[in-house]
């Protein structure tokens, strides 16, 4: 039987964490990803990058990415064994957009106490990840004995 995850279970969690892979697709469609750091507002991803890096040249092609938020999972006092992340993913639409375009507040979440310099604001970028579908998860809301069979594991729930 599937996970009992829901849609607010899902965020609590995503929420409470900031290291991601963002995927997305090159104009020649070859597959390619990158870790980032993330911060959420309103269900809604926010991640920075240089305005010319390959992923934001990827994107400004094809917005269309795949976003899947590592949990880490460990068990104090056996730190020598091994036990996989969970793991929440989700498709989404992203967007380009300049320092100035986004909210403060979520500048100052982003940038995590640095100075948003002029020369910042003109060599950054912040991709806006808005999720469409459902959130695919493993692990999330199961006690970790469960986790070694993928049926109880895995889950599904709307990203809104």
């Amino acid at each position: 039987m599937p996970a009992a995850v829901t849609t607010d279970s899902v965020w609590e969690v995503v929420e409470k964490h900031l290291f991601g892979v963002l995927a997305f697709v090159t104009p020649s469609h070859e597959a390619r990803s990158a870790g980032i750091v993330y911060v959420v507002q309103d269900r809604t991803f926010y991640i920075s990058s240089g305005s010319e890096t390959w992923k934001a040249r990827h994107i400004r092609a094809n917005p269309k990415v795949s976003l899947t938020v590592t949990i880490p999972k460990r068990l104090p006092f056996v730190p020598f064994l091994k036990i996989p992340a969970a793991v929440a993913t989700c498709q989404g639409t992203a967007e380009i957009l300049g320092v100035d375009a986004v909210d403060a507040s979520i500048i100052r979440k982003i940038y995590r106490g640095m100075e948003v310099t002029d020369q910042l604001r003109a060599e950054t970028r912040v991709i806006k990840v808005i999720p469409i579908g459902d959130f695919v998860t493993y692990g999330i809301g199961v006690p970790m004995i469960r986790m070694r069979n993928p049926e109880e594991a895995r889950g599904r729930a709307p990203v809104a």
